[in-house]
């Protein structure tokens, strides 16, 4: 059969079959000597599922090769021997990092001359039939949402009526508000990424795959991670950024408001900087460059806010998109 028939067969996609025959994993029946297609007999399924269900899981490429040519009862042994091992490392670096954090804490934080905030949001419906991102700046605070399933709309205004609605030193009562409002997550939920300035620091609490960026002195960083499997994947060097957007399960989140606690990010303000949220109707269909470039922009908060909906739109905008840019200024 044809990769992409088999590729349908299996459950994978034709760019990870063709990745497993470079690495000698799943190599095809057959190769057209003049095209090049490849193509598959229907008894490599298991063996390409089980490549599948290894890399989920994070195991090596290289032991994966093992694996594949092992009896099933010594392949399990050495699984479990792997899984120790991984336990094991895990443990240590839960040490070092508690003491790195440990040490950190304790030294003194030198805080800046006071800032303040000025700001813009956007919202883009793009291709969906329903407006389920949500964003807002008031004052000191910025939030983005993107909620999902029935009652993702309603899950994502929660977050922002909850964030705009109370004081920012309370930020984190204002989210943990909104998740107690969400219903059950196969009802609906939402992302989270939420933005607070007291002058002098800047806190912001993320759980989703939403983002927040930081443009300082003409360099972007991006501040979060996203929490899904497959940025996993790519974290643990068996996916490159380019093939995680086109990953089917890239959607798929492994954290959301509700369910886990956010991440905190803290950096000191300064006159100057530039930070952007955004959900992934944005970041998917503008590369960081993009983003960089519109972003050092001269222009107040609304056309920046503009210029990157207008961007999105332009590059099809098949998802909902929210976006919010704050801007630190001299009181």
């Amino acid at each position: 059969m044809t990769i992409g028939a088999f590729a349908a067969a299996t459950g994978l996609t034709p760019k990870a079959l063709r990745l497993y025959d470079e690495l000698g994993l799943v190599a095809p029946a057959a190769v057209d000597p003049t095209t090049g297609y490849r193509f598959y007999d229907d008894g490599q399924s298991g063996r390409a599922r089980r490549v599948a269900e290894l890399r989920q899981v994070g195991v090596p490429l290289t032991r994966i090769g093992a694996l594949l040519d092992l009896p099933d009862d010594e392949a399990a042994a050495d699984l479990a021997a792997w899984w120790r091992q991984v336990e094991h490392d895990t443990t240590v670096r839960r040490t070092h990092v508690a003491d790195l954090l440990a040490r950190w804490r304790r030294e003194t934080i030198v805080t800046t001359d006071v800032v303040r905030c000025v700001g813009a949001t956007g919202l883009e419906r793009g291709a969906r039939d329903e407006q389920q991102d949500a964003a807002a700046w008031v004052d000191d605070r910025a939030v983005v949402a993107d909620g999902f399933h029935a009652a993702g709309a309603t899950a994502s205004r929660g977050v922002v009526e909850a964030v705009t609605g109370s004081d920012g030193a309370r930020l984190l009562d204002a989210l943990g508000e909104a998740a107690a409002r969400t219903g059950p997550p196969d009802d609906g939920g939402t992302t989270a990424t939420a933005l607070w300035c007291d002058g002098h620091r800047v806190l912001v609490a993320h759980v989703g795959d939403s983002r927040a960026y930081l443009l300082r002195d003409g360099v972007l960083a991006r501040l979060t991670v996203d929490h899904t499997r497959v940025q996993s994947l790519v974290d643990e060097g068996r996916l490159t950024p380019e093939e995680a957007l086109d990953h089917p399960d890239r959607p798929r989140l492994a954290r959301v408001l509700g369910t886990d606690e956010p991440d905190l990010h803290r950096r000191t303000a300064q006159v100057g900087d530039r930070y952007l949220l955004c959900t992934d109707g944005v970041w998917t269909q503008l590369d960081d460059a993009a983003i960089a470039r519109t972003l050092t922009a001269r222009a107040e908060p609304g056309p920046v806010v503009g210029t990157l909906l207008a961007q999105v739109r332009a590059a099809g905008a098949p998802d909902n998109a929210a976006c919010v840019v704050v801007d630190l200024v001299a009181p």
